[in-house]
């Protein structure tokens, strides 16, 4: 009865979830600097690829926070239900980056001096940079600037055709037959406890070998790939045969029956002596809706993306771009 009890407290909690139409949460990386210079080095990169050490403290402490909004509840949501949406990328020293979708129009930053120093890619001084170079001084400069959403299909540099393609979605039948399959092979899979503390917080403990459940979850969805969203696809048995089969387990907190924190331990799973501490915390709270900054400054995307990508606007001796290269912002496409 226990399992089953753990199993039906966590599903309440799920579906407690699925009923808000505001939700914030972060995702932290519980892991340090020497356990990912170990798995760095078990995937053995090629000479002078090797992570760099400065990337390695980022990565040893960023968080990523996310926060979105919606005029239903998200459990009948689609996308044009979304009244805005937030991510940030945060390390203890401040903000990496950041980008907030608000209406019409999609507003990014980014620390790209932080970034760059990161990857090994020290970024141009702005002083140095032409007229021309207008919001890219702004974006080094790790200001706030916006685009209109609407705008990114029309960017493409000139002569470079940009199809529209639909947004990927699943039927409500679809959505139920992947439900039930993945029910089923957690019940028949997961080891469920459950430990109450007495204060109205209570621990789901759900523990799983990797590999057995992961096979036997991709198996239940194989047969409903048809009804998934084009392109679509899934690693083979073969593809798995591979895949550590170490028990993980996973710690979800619930307080007064609701979500709010998992915890999961994936040393085990790197198969590496050296990698001693390496974990994955998910925090959630009740959001608040995102907010468009102030000061802003409006780019446009076409004159961006044609004068520095794919026109001739600057010549690559005009403006060196090499540093820029390897740098993510984030965007909602």
């Amino acid at each position: 009865m226990e399992q089953l009890s753990a199993g039906q407290k966590l599903d309440q909690a799920f579906e407690k979830l699925g009923k808000k139409n505001s939700l914030s949460f972060e995702l932290d990386l519980d892991t340090d600097v020497a356990s990912l210079k170990a798995l760095d080095a078990a995937s053995d990169p090629a000479p002078g690829e090797e992570i760099p050490d400065e990337a390695a403290e980022v990565l040893s402490g960023a968080k990523i926070t996310v926060t979105v909004q919606s005029k239903k509840p998200f459990e009948e949501s689609g996308e044009k239900d979304l009244v805005g949406t937030a991510m940030k990328v945060s390390t203890p020293d401040g903000d990496l980056a950041e980008y907030r979708v608000i209406g019409d129009f999609t507003y990014i930053r980014a620390d790209m001096d932080a970034m760059g120093k990161a990857m090994g890619s020290p970024l141009p001084d702005t002083d140095e940079l032409p007229p021309q170079a207008g919001a890219i001084k702004d974006i080094i400069e790790g200001k706030w600037v916006k685009f209109n959403t609407k705008e990114l299909d029309k960017a493409a540099p000139e002569g470079q055709k940009v199809e529209p393609k639909p947004a990927p979605s699943l039927d409500a039948k679809t959505q139920k037959k992947l439900v039930k399959a993945l029910r089923d092979v957690i019940a028949r899979e997961v080891q469920f406890k459950t430990a109450d503390s007495g204060d109205g917080t209570e621990h789901v403990t759900a523990t799983a070998p990797f590999r057995t459940l992961i096979t036997e979850l991709l198996g239940q969805i194989r047969p409903l790939v048809k009804d998934l969203p084009p392109g679509v696809q899934l690693p083979t048995d073969k593809d798995l045969k591979d895949a550590p089969d170490a028990k993980v387990t996973a710690d979800f907190t619930l307080r007064n029956g609701e979500l709010t924190q998992v915890d999961m331990d994936l040393a085990k799973l790197a198969e590496n002596a050296k990698v001693k501490q390496l974990g994955l915390t998910l925090r959630m709270r009740e959001g608040t809706r995102p907010t468009a900054p102030a000061g802003a400054t409006t780019i446009d995307l076409g004159d961006l993306m044609n004068g520095f990508l794919g026109g001739p606007t600057m010549s690559d001796s005009e403006f060196d771009m090499s540093g820029l290269a390897d740098e993510d912002v984030p965007q909602d496409y």
